[in-house]
């Protein structure tokens, strides 16, 4: 009888677990736009600075286009540089040591979507691990898993606004959440990794969604 119950015990607790994680992602979803609006959203457009270290600042630009098109570029004197992006094809990074963009044919492209839109049928497992104290405050808890590969996110409590991410080689951080058409868009990224050798801060200045870019902009 005692195994029983405990079979049963177990069930319900991973039962109770996977809906508040799916009730915490779909607050956030809601709460930032809606699922309507975010599968509307087709082209994004980023203005910002990028700082690394204390005071190495640069301007930056960043363009992204549904399904996974990127480019990524620095402005040097009103020139835009690309550093990284994928085309479609091919990926490329900048190659600093040649001082070049070189193309990188085991190039995975980030999905323009965030793992929370449709995470069920992308085939990943959520759970709900309980509230934790970051700084004051307290955040939701949650890690999606699929695979090998777990992110674990968290929440601000009443917002339901996404507060960090910790992945496996990098900690991202989000704030000053501003409304951009219908959707919430954080303007300030924090980036740490366990070395420290990629660690930055990005300040976004400008942010704009759905305008139609030219067919070269992801070419390089």
């Amino acid at each position: 009888m005692k195994k029983i119950v405990l079979i049963f015990s177990i069930i319900f607790s991973i039962f109770i677990s996977a809906q508040t994680a799916t009730e915490i992602i779909d607050k956030n979803i809601e709460n930032s736009g809606g699922l309507t609006n975010w599968k509307l959203l087709n082209t994004v457009q980023i203005q910002g600075r990028v700082t690394l270290g204390i005071n190495d600042e640069y301007p930056i630009k960043i363009y992204q286009q549904r399904p996974n098109l990127s480019k990524t570029a620095m402005v040097v004197g009103g020139k835009e540089t690309p550093v990284e992006g994928y085309d479609g094809k091919n990926g490329y990074a900048m190659n600093y040591a040649q001082n070049k963009l070189q193309q990188y044919n085991d190039y995975i492209p980030e999905n323009f979507d965030n793992d929370f839109i449709d995470w069920e049928n992308k085939g990943f497992e959520a759970k709900f691990l309980g509230k934790e104290k970051i700084g004051e405050l307290y955040y939701f808890k949650v890690e999606l898993t699929k695979n090998v590969n777990k992110t674990i996110y968290f929440f601000d409590t009443k917002s339901y606004m996404l507060f960090r991410e910790i992945k496996k080689d990098e900690i991202l951080t989000y704030s000053d959440y501003k409304k951009v058409g219908q959707l919430l868009m954080p303007y300030r990224i924090e980036s740490s990794s366990p070395k420290k050798d990629s660690d930055y801060v990005m300040t976004i200045n400008k942010i704009e969604i759905n305008k139609e870019l030219p067919k070269n902009t992801f070419k390089f």
